[in-house]
Formats: structure tokens, sequence, C-alpha cells
């Protein structure tokens, strides 16, 4: 037998999440034929058989965290030369006496007594019915013994959501945030303006003038980036994804590459490159709800805009009260990095900028 451990899938990553299995025990698979699909930094990647042969054993189930080097399966008899391409190196070895004991084959393991119902009803609260003692007939589970099983069981943090976490625990531990607010007018606007394209282009602006608003810290060194790779906040059911819209201090077409960016999200097609490495947030928050707020600073970036609601308010001009359209503006920031009057200025500058919108894009 051989096993086949989960690659350097090349993205820098220690582990990746089991989504789907494409096969199953016993399955004759061939060289390059996706075996399962992965979870990685919020991006799904199928990860290909290396050769050809027959599979013995799956390793991890859906759900499950796998590290980098971590059995993911195992292949009966002797596999074929035929070794296709696969991202990363590929650790093919005998069976590991640990393995052996971690995951024993299948017709050792005691089997569940337990009805489709309550089945159904484990897989619906959760619980791995190995671990239940049925007080049915025989040791049959019953119902009332997967509900009490299922009692103090939390839901744990799956892809999106669990990278969400682990990002704010890291923001929390390391960033000293502060925050500066301001309304920007946007009466001259037409009502179908994309505000977040007005807002990708005001920040384009804004780093040109503050630079120091577009930068990295890693707590001693600062680098300041002569490009603005901008991660774009998106809310999804499955959790935040920030795809980045790379060079948009460069005059072109973005609102086609936005609405290309939120395409990819929605689908679930977004790759990990395009959520690497951008320099600097937007979170257009306000287009669910809520007027300001104090955001996260993803390290190493240093600074985050967000925009909330559109609303109005009434103010004097020559002594005669008149209706504005305001545009409210977060600006949260790495204080460690970034000086308050830095960070006036940068706000400063969006806000004139948005406040001009013949001077969009």
């Amino acid at each position: 037998m051989s096993i086949f451990h989960l690659p350097d899938l090349g993205e820098g990553l220690n582990e990746a999440e089991i989504v789907a299995w494409h096969v199953t025990a016993g399955d004759h698979v061939i060289a390059d034929q996706p075996l399962v699909s992965v979870e990685t930094d919020k991006a799904v990647v199928e990860v290909p058989s290396p050769f050809s042969g027959t599979i013995s054993r799956l390793m991890a189930k859906p759900g499950e965290i796998v590290p980098v080097g971590g059995a993911l399966v195992v292949f009966d008899s002797e596999r074929a030369t035929d070794k296709g391409s696969v991202v990363g190196e590929i650790n093919v070895a005998a069976p590991n006496p640990k393995d052996a004991l971690a995951a024993p084959p299948a017709e050792t393991v005691t089997r569940v007594k337990a009805s489709p119902a309550v089945r159904k009803l484990a897989a619906e609260r959760g619980v791995d019915l190995a671990i239940v003692a049925g007080t049915g007939p025989d040791g049959t589970i019953q119902s009332a013994d997967v509900l009490t099983a299922a009692v103090g069981l939390g839901e744990a943090l799956h892809g999106p959501r669990r990278v969400m976490a682990r990002t704010m625990e890291r923001s929390g531990t390391s960033v000293v945030p502060a925050t500066v607010m301001d309304h920007a007018d946007i009466s001259a606007w037409a009502t179908d303006e994309n505000t977040t394209l007005h807002l990708v282009c005001a920040i384009a602006a804004a780093c040109v003038a503050e630079p120091a608003l577009n930068a990295w810290f890693d707590g001693e060194r600062r680098q300041l980036h002569a490009h603005v790779d901008l991660a774009i906040a998106m809310d999804t059911p499955d959790g935040l994804f920030a795809p980045v819209l790379r060079g948009v201090e460069t005059p072109r077409d973005l609102a086609s590459e936005l609405a290309a960016l939120k395409a990819s999200v929605r689908n679930r097609t977004i790759t990990p490159e395009v959520m690497r490495d951008a320099t600097i947030t937007l979170s257009n928050f306000g287009m669910i709800g809520g007027e300001h707020a104090v955001l996260v600073v993803v390290p190493p970036q240093v600074a985050i805009l967000g925009a909330g609601r559109i609303g109005t308010r009434i103010t004097l001009k020559d002594g005669r009260p008149q209706e504005q359209r305001v545009l409210p503006l977060s600006l949260s920031f790495d204080h460690r990095a970034v000086t308050g009057g830095e960070a006036a200025r940068f706000l400063a500058t969006v806000r004139a900028r948005l406040e001009t919108p013949s001077e969009k894009g």
C-alpha cells in the first residue's frame, strides 16, 4: 500500500480543510483525476491523484483540517509509474504504524446500530455516532441518545469563517487601533452613481497624497508601496471575503473589474492569489447598514477605510437651510505606524475626491 499526503499547494499555507471527496474506497482512479476538494484561505482547490491506482481508504472526513504532509489517501496494491501533475511535492511512502492506529481498517470498526432517521438527526446536530452510547435494544442508538450527546456541542467554524476568526485574532494581538471619522457631501452625485467605484478612486488619490497609509508594518519595519492593491470586503453567507483589486492608481475600466471580482466571490471561483498581498482595505458596509464604524486593520496592512449608509442632513448656506446627501466615512489605522496627522490628511483627501464627482475614475 502507498499513502498520498496533502501536498504543498504553493500558497504558503500549513493546512487545508476537506470540502468534498470525489472518490470512495474501492474506486480505481487514474493520474490527474480529482481526488478531493480542499479549502485554503477561502478558496476551494482540487487535489488530483498523483498516479493511477485503487483507493483503499480515505484518511479524513469533510470538515476536517489536514496539515500539509498529512495523510489523505491510502492506495491499494502497487501504484503505476505514470505520475500526474500536481502542485507541490508528492510524498508517497509506506504506511506509518501511527496512521494505522489512528485510522484502523474498516473491517475492524464496530458498526453503529442506528436507524436512518437517527443517522440523519445525528448529521443535522453534528454528532459522531461512533462516540454515542446507545440505550436501545442491543445498544441501538435512539434519537434521545443523539439529542443528549448534542447538548453542549457548539458549531465549529469552517472555511471562510475559520480564516476570518484567525485573522481577527492576529489583528487583535498586534495592532494598536485608532479611528477618525468624517462625512463627504455627495449632493452633486447622480442617483445611480457607483459608490464603491467612487471610493476606490478616492482611496487611490489619498494614497498618493499620504503614502503612509498605503503600507505594511511588521512591528519593526515599515514598507511603503508605490502601487495600490486594494482589498474590497464582501459579505457572503459563507463569511467575509476580501478580493484584491490590483493597481487601482492606474486609470482604466475599474467598474468591469469590480463586477468580475464580485461574480468570482459569489460563484466561489475566486483563487487564493486574488486575495493576497493587499496594501490597504475598503469596507463599504453602508450598503447593508450602519453610519460609522471602528474597523479592524488586518496586518501587515496599516489602514482600512469604511463607508457608511448614505443619508441626508440640513446645513446652513448663506444663512439659509439646505439639504445635503452625505456619505459617512470611517478610517481605522494602526497607530504604531501611522500618526493622527497622516490619517487626518488621508481622510481629507478621500473626502475632497468624493465631493468632486467629475474626477471619478
